[in-house]
């Protein structure tokens, strides 16, 4: 017996919900015969199961079948709308709704009721009677429905889109917070191979295995710069950090609604450090928007002696003391600042919530 899942549900042309609206419409247009000839009655039973049968495959065909339908039954209609019509128009609706979810290009329907209406004129008028009731019909239950199910179309290819590209910047994020992390990981230890390389009093038997460890720090760093190729949808990933700088993130800030200034004093920063910096200073703004919103925030960054520090404060709101989170940012900064060899401290001052950290320039003793 074959399951719900894999049977003919899944392969009709229709949602079970618009099959059962369709099976109740049909059904009231047979038990409205009595207004309508036998004819007409077989019709409105038959044009509706005709443009239902090819929804799925061809919804085009699904559109003209009712466009003519439509024409047809607003020849019919004369002083009062009966029963029998009303429940054909809203059956032709329920079609007009799903073809118009299903039809990848605008363009062939509005050709069809481009045609359909001009002609639903020329025949009334050829004949001496109404054509307003045609073309009402034509509007109500096939134009404006389908123009709904495209609507409803976009809206859910627009959701598809959103949750699409909400999957890629996660990649993203994650590649460059991996690579970010663990390529400058590796690289503090390959300079650190590199020093140890060079000592003088080092014995030969240790120089090479210092040349080892270098070595294998650089072939890691090209290895994980693959991985995150992969990660990112084959877009090659930069052996260094990408080139944001401390104001581009500051820029960023103001247009959200913070009140951002840096300053800076003293000479541009190495790759490595002016990275450090960069990422102090975007968990402090972090922790500035969630625990102090609408404070201005100041930003320093004083270079001299072959160090930096950056100093990131923005004033405690009334009645805290400090802000309230899990502080595991702030842990991550502490020892990204211990790798690279210098101070962090954060912590309420004064009046203020002071980050302060000093980043000892590669090369500096």
């Amino acid at each position: 017996m074959t399951s719900v899942r894999g049977g003919w549900l899944r392969r009709s042309p229709a949602p079970p919900w618009a099959l059962a609206a369709l099976a109740l419409l049909l059904a009231a247009v047979v038990l409205g015969r009595g207004t309508l000839p036998w004819w007409a009655t077989a019709g409105a039973v038959i044009a509706p199961l005709a443009a239902t049968a090819p929804l799925r495959a061809y919804p085009m065909m699904s559109v003209v079948i009712c466009a003519a339908t439509s024409l047809a039954a607003g020849l019919a209609i004369r002083d009062s709308v009966p029963v029998s019509s009303a429940a054909l128009g809203a059956a032709l609706f329920v079609i007009s709704l799903l073809a118009g979810r299903r039809t990848p290009r605008p363009m062939p329907a509005l050709a069809v009721f481009g045609v359909a209406a001009p002609l639903d004129v020329a025949y009334g008028l050829a004949t001496g009677g109404g054509w307003g009731p045609g073309l009402l019909m034509l509007a109500l239950v096939v134009a404006l429905p389908w123009a709904l199910g495209r609507i409803l179309r976009q809206q859910d290819q627009l959701v598809v889109l959103s949750a699409e590209q909400a999957r890629l910047q996660e990649r993203a994020r994650f590649a460059r917070d991996m690579h970010d992390t663990l390529g400058h990981d590796l690289s503090l230890l390959a300079l650190r191979a590199a020093a140890l390389e060079m000592a003088p009093d080092l014995d030969q038997r240790h120089r090479a295995v210092a040349t080892e460890l270098r070595a294998g720090a650089g072939a890691a760093t090209r290895r994980l710069a693959e991985i995150i190729t992969v990660l990112r949808e084959g877009t090659p990933a930069p052996l260094e950090p990408a080139g944001d700088r401390i104001e581009d993130l500051a820029d960023r800030a103001k247009q959200a609604g913070m009140a951002v200034t840096v300053e800076r004093t003293g000479d541009d920063l190495p790759a490595d450090v002016d990275r450090a910096a960069y990422r102090i200073v975007q968990e402090a703004l972090t922790n500035a928007t969630k625990h102090a919103p609408g404070t201005p925030v100041r930003v320093r960054l004083s270079t001299t002696d072959g160090s930096t520090t950056v100093t990131v404060t923005n004033p405690l709101p009334p009645g805290r003391r400090g802000g309230a989170g899990s502080g595991s940012g702030l842990a991550g900064l502490a020892e990204r600042v211990r790798l690279a060899g210098g101070t962090f401290t954060a912590g309420p001052y004064g009046q203020q919530f002071e980050v302060v950290a000093a980043l000892p320039h590669p090369g500096t003793p």
